[in-house]
């Protein structure tokens, strides 16, 4: 097969992923973006195997058939609540492949580099493609090799402890070593010592130590990152995963690989930046690792929780003209959806306005609520974003808040030292009345606490989401 085909089937391809990401912008278009983004990969894996240099095909298929049977299980299995773990998970993937990829491409490079004229001749795939560059060429490689390995450790992991923290297997809160910044600008001022030695001697050790410094790097920004801010690091992982994609690439001469891996890495930092804008961040800080705590002791909360039960819900809302429900991730725990959809449906057919409002960071993963509704069936137009919402909230008969706590916290707004301090929110307690569903009176998740919570016009429903909502759908009459 000639580079003609496969340069060919590469373009089609790099267009069908362009037109996959633009139509995940919008919900009614996701389906036919994902099926544009399977049929360019399927399209990319078959010009891979077939063309110029490919060998090993019975490996390649049994590799293929092999992780496409654990994708299969792990798609057919995982939950939605647990899709921002399998995303962090992926990512990691990504970037230990890149670290493979950059540590094949430096023995494959030293094995041509020690043959003579003639076995350099007779060599075959990524071999032979090495054995074409010249010393400027080489010295190319070896940089793009590195940068491909200390990105893709990096990623590793940092996506590893991202699952951890999404999956409650690592501590939540912002935990850095004695040291914080200084250790992780040493790290990577020693990898940039490496990479000035490997660039002038392509010796392993360079690259090796250069690769447990970045591992650590990976580690501890994220470390250092708190579960309230989560969202956002699920998607700085995804540019992170890009990027290294591109240089892995790179080191391959694989044209549509740089195209994708630009293609991810720069849609995740784009991304990035939108949710730190929303979020009152500083982007920079994102990719240092230098948010989520605390600059001093968080104001006290005065008050208490007070309950009510779905009858007191009930009337609250049979009374309401105007209701607003916020969707946290609690929510999705609860698989409370169907039944969300449901109160709205007979709240609507009662001539009331009910809406919904989503934080930009809602959930555990951009988009998160926004999938759930739309698999529930809730109409698009009701479905609305923070900025289009907020000035309503005053004109709002009820509030009803569903596993969300950090995109409703006032402490935002009002508590200079909260680790959410400057963040924009849901300011949902303007309105004449908030029911709070909720399992329990912890801090949740972020370990926060919330003085919406213990506020005068706030009521708590305690239980399962799911539970509640099927006990509170009979009395809407």
């Amino acid at each position: 097969m000639d580079f003609g085909f496969t340069t060919a089937a590469y373009v089609v391809a790099a267009i069908l992923f362009i037109l996959s990401l633009g139509g995940l912008s919008g919900q009614e278009s996701a389906k036919r973006a994902v099926w544009y983004g399977i049929v360019g990969m399927a399209l990319a894996v078959a010009a891979t195997l077939i063309g110029p240099g490919a060998g090993f095909w019975l490996l390649s298929l049994i590799l293929i058939a092999g992780g496409g049977a654990i994708g299969y299980q792990l798609a057919t299995k995982v939950q939605m609540t647990q899709m921002p773990e399998l995303v962090a998970a992926m990512h990691s993937l990504v970037g230990l492949a890149a670290v493979f990829v950059g540590y094949n491409a430096h023995i494959e490079l030293g094995n041509v580099l020690a043959m003579d004229d003639t076995a350099r001749k007779a060599t075959e795939g990524f071999a032979a493609l090495l054995a074409k560059k010249d010393s400027v060429e080489i010295a190319i490689l070896r940089v793009e090799l590195f940068l491909g390995v200390f990105i893709g450790a990096i990623t590793f992991t940092g996506s590893v402890i991202a699952y951890g923290k999404l999956a409650g297997r690592v501590d939540t809160s912002a935990t850095k070593l004695p040291g914080g910044h200084i250790l992780n600008a040493a790290a990577a001022g020693l990898s940039l010592l490496c990479l000035v030695w490997y660039f002038n001697t392509g010796g392993f050790l360079p690259l090796f130590i250069m690769t447990l410094a970045a591992l650590f790097i990976g580690y501890h920004l994220i470390m250092g990152i708190g579960g309230a801010d989560m969202p956002v690091v699920v998607s700085m992982l995804n540019s992170y995963s890009g990027w290294a994609a591109a240089a892995i690439g790179f080191s391959l001469g694989n044209d549509l690989l740089i195209v994708v891996g630009a293609l991810v890495g720069s849609s995740g930092a784009i991304l990035s930046y939108i949710m730190c804008k929303a979020m009152n961040r500083s982007f920079v800080s994102v990719i240092l690792g230098g948010f989520g705590g605390t600059s001093g002791p968080q104001m006290e909360v005065e008050g208490e929780q007070v309950a009510i039960d779905t009858d007191g819900v009930a009337t609250l809302l049979n009374e309401a003209d105007s209701v607003i429900i916020i969707p946290g991730y609690g929510m999705a725990v609860a698989q409370a959806q169907q039944a969300v959809s449901e109160l709205v449906k007979k709240l609507r057919a009662k001539g009331k306005n009910v809406r919904f409002a989503i934080h930009p960071v809602a959930g555990r993963l951009p988009g998160h609520m926004n999938v759930l509704l739309a698999e529930a069936k809730v109409p698009y137009d009701i479905v609305m974003e923070m900025d289009e919402i907020n000035d309503d909230f005053p004109s709002t008969d009820v509030a009803i808040v569903i596993g969300s706590n950090d995109i409703v916290n006032p402490a935002a707004q009002d508590d200079p030292n909260s680790p959410i301090a400057g963040m924009p929110v849901l300011e949902c307690w303007k309105a004449k009345n908030v029911i709070v569903s909720k399992r329990g009176q912890g801090t949740g998740y972020s370990g926060i606490e919330n003085p919406l919570f213990f506020k005068e016009n706030t009521r708590m429903l305690y239980g399962d989401a799911k539970a509640s909502l099927d006990k509170l759908l009979p009395l809407i009459d």
